[in-house]
């Protein structure tokens, strides 16, 4: 309970009578920051953690990016000799699978990152992710070895869900609590800057092994090229990540700062990011998060996975045509992500992805009616209509969504949120708009099923609480300077009275 919580709850005469212990009371729940307690940020420290957390994002983003992009080319490799529709829902069915695990992953890997540490989680799921990409590249098609194939596909794509599962929460912790609390939106935009780059590097390869290759040459050995590179970025990464320390938030949290506060030491006594406990008692928040992360998925697979494919098979273009197009539209959300994320520190993160959600809601009918037009000018109009909404939430998703959960259990509850949400809404979205288009009939699904998100997401972004320039829950201030470590100490101290 809050110091103004217990004045008001108690008797107004109690407190007349007992100012000192009231007085003693709302010092104790309410602790004066000392020096110490507050965290002064290494400029290259931050640095690198941004780099290594994003470098992994990156990579998970490219595996996903490839197999979207080679979806059509997978269908036929794998799956027995149909019509195109069959192998394509089998294609995105398979890619749905490995989402079905994600929670499963987060529930693990989660928990873990609050127990022994946030740097060993991220480079277990760093191997695991880099093994199964690199497997997926290596397996025979159907062709030579039958219902093998798929079994394999499936089987590798479950252990690339599994260690996702551990990813995207354990690197926006790791950003969030290296950042300084004025620049946290900056720098986590970052996070989203590498999932950009994982898609454009997957387009880009794809578009140029499509230009290259002819389709027997691509369905022979082409397709394989992009899986295997995800080796040797793998084991980049992993050397990124093994170089860094722990985040100063956990090492405080762990006792690692002898002299923190007794806020500090209580928290320090749940360090435990049990499963129970985040279902019990941070069940609201949770549902909040579920509701930002869906409405945000939806619009962010659409875009960015999905779309290829719809030019492709819905509208009849050729699937290096809508490849490149949406190649230019991530390269330019690319340039201008870190400037939404330094507009989130500025004006607050509610405000950036209230535009975004309401972007969605209002433009994604314009946006797929021009899409539809003929004509590669309405085709990039409307992408980017789509797409700057969308990194309106790319640049800000990254900051906001750490500082809903308190330290003890921030990367436990961030990645069983995130991965509830992104299995049930996300990595369903190619299957579900592929299906809806099939059963109605009209190609302008995909623009109903966003908007629809987009009002869910409008709900969720009204109730939540801002936190741009607020030290995150459970973890003291973190600064730039001595300077302002001192200035928030000083802003405490009482003007003397005389």
């Amino acid at each position: 309970m809050a110091a103004s919580d217990l004045q008001q709850v108690a008797d107004p005469e109690a407190v007349k009578r007992h100012p000192t212990l009231f007085r003693a009371i709302r010092q104790r729940k309410n602790p004066r920051l000392r020096r110490s307690d507050i965290t002064v940020t290494d400029d290259q420290a931050v640095k690198r953690a941004v780099k290594a957390a994003s470098l992994g994002n990156a990579m998970e983003w490219f595996d996903f990016g490839i197999y979207s992009y080679l979806a059509v080319t997978l269908g036929h490799v794998f799956f027995p000799s149909g019509n195109n529709t069959t192998q394509l829902l089998s294609s995105f069915a398979t890619f749905a699978v490995a989402f079905l695990v994600r929670p499963l992953g987060g529930m693990f890997f989660g928990p873990m990152g609050d127990r022994i540490g946030r740097k060993k989680v991220l480079a277990l799921t760093m191997i695991m992710m880099a093994v199964g990409t690199f497997a997926i590249g290596v397996i025979p098609s159907h062709a030579s070895i039958g219902l093998w194939a798929p079994a394999l596909l499936i089987f590798f794509r479950l252990v690339q869900g599994f260690s996702t599962g551990g990813e995207y929460g354990g690197a926006s912790t790791f950003i969030a609590e290296y950042a300084p609390d004025k620049r946290r939106g900056y720098f986590g935009s970052f996070l989203e800057f590498g999932t950009l780059a994982g898609y454009v590097g997957a387009a880009g390869l794809v578009t140029a092994l499509t230009a290259v290759l002819d389709t027997p040459a691509m369905e022979s050995w082409g397709w394989r090229i992009p899986f295997l590179v995800a080796g040797p970025l793998g084991l980049v990464g992993l050397y990124l990540r093994l170089r860094l320390d722990e985040t100063p938030a956990f090492q405080k949290l762990e006792g690692g700062n002898a002299q923190a506060t007794e806020a500090a030491d209580n928290v320090e006594t749940t360090t435990k990011g049990d499963l129970a406990k985040i279902f019990r008692q941070y069940w609201p928040t949770l549902i909040l998060c579920i509701c930002l992360v869906g409405a945000y998925n939806i619009t962010d697979y659409m875009l960015l996975s999905y779309m290829p494919t719809y030019l492709s098979d819905e509208l009849g273009y050729s699937e290096t045509h809508g490849l490149l197009i949406l190649l230019a539209v991530m390269i330019f959300l690319m340039l201008i992500i870190s400037q939404v994320g330094k507009l989130s520190d500025r004006f607050g993160r509610k405000p950036l992805l209230m535009a975004g959600m309401l972007g969605f809601l209002c433009l994604s009918l314009p946006s797929f009616l021009l899409i539809r037009q003929d004509g590669i000018p309405a085709i990039t109009i409307g992408m980017l209509m789509l797409g700057l909404s969308l990194v309106c939430m790319l640049g800000t998703m990254s900051a906001a969504l750490p500082a809903l959960f308190p330290t003890q259990v921030r990367y436990g509850s961030l990645s069983v949120g995130y991965n509830l949400s992104a299995s049930l809404f996300g990595g369903t979205t190619p299957l579900v708009i592929t299906a809806l288009i099939s059963w109605s009939g009209t190609n302008l699904m995909p623009a109903y099923y966003a908007m629809a998100a987009a009002l869910v997401g409008v709900i969720a972004v009204a109730c939540m609480k801002e936190t741009a320039q607020r030290p995150l829950d459970g973890s003291p201030p973190s600064v730039e300077t001595e300077q302002e470590a001192a200035e928030l100490c000083a802003a405490q101290t009482p003007e003397p009275k005389f």
